[in-house]
């Protein structure tokens, strides 16, 4: 596996490194130092399979090369790796197609550990964003202090099981498309499926709707074709 690092400053990516040794011991580890070099060794590579992206890059703005990324390479996996720790910009980087979000303040054990969530297909976001005064459910009458919130399951809120294999597919932050190919649909029904899902945990995107997955606990199932 090639993974890129993309961040100016060299004792990040010697971290890095050290840590992705860690966690994929076989990994390519290739390096750049600003926007410029990043996509001149993307396009060399493209066999490359994650990208760990800063967002303050000396010659652009991090969020116009993710989402670049994401539009010219949507099989390369990309994750933020930033010293902004606003819950706006954790947000935006998600909505523009990033598999996880870490803190540059973070520990070696969370980059680790977050690092071992993506490669397992999971997308990662700071416990500080989990643990944010939840949007209201629909019947649950407000929004109480976690400790306080009633469990609520899938079939709770009406959620089918075809929702949830679409649902365990966009927790993994897979594209419309992409959950087409696997699930064998029709792109207008999994839109639809998308709506509904939106709708029952009462959020306006996909990155909130990974947000209130979590935050609610579920463990979904694999999605099966």
């Amino acid at each position: 596996m090639k993974i890129l690092v993309v961040d100016d400053h060299v004792l990040i990516r010697d971290a890095l490194r050290s840590v992705l040794k860690e966690v994929k011991g076989d990994a390519v580890v290739l390096e750049a130092s600003d926007s410029r070099q990043a996509m001149a060794l993307v396009a060399e590579h493209a066999e490359l399979g994650l990208i760990l992206l800063d967002l303050n890059l000396p010659d652009r703005d991090g969020f116009s090369l993710l989402a670049e990324l994401r539009e010219r390479y949507p099989a390369i996996s990309v994750v933020v790796l930033s010293g902004q720790q606003d819950r706006s910009s954790v947000v935006k980087a998600l909505d523009l197609g990033a598999l996880g979000y870490i803190p540059k303040s973070g520990q070696r054990e969370v980059m680790l550990s977050a690092l071992q969530l993506v490669f397992a297909g999971g997308i990662y976001i700071p416990p500080e964003i989990l643990a944010r005064e939840a949007q209201p459910l629909p019947g649950s009458g407000g929004a109480p202090p976690a400790g306080d919130r009633p469990q609520v399951s899938p079939s709770d809120l009406g959620l089918t099981e075809r929702q949830l294999d679409v649902l365990a597919l966009m927790m993994q932050g897979k594209s419309n498309k992409a959950i087409c190919r696997v699930l064998d649909l029709a792109e207008p029904t999994v839109k639809n499926h998308v709506t509904a899902i939106l709708k029952a945990l009462n959020v306006t995107n996909r990155t909130e709707a990974v947000i209130a997955v979590r935050e609610l606990g579920w463990e979904l199932p694999t999605a099966k074709p």
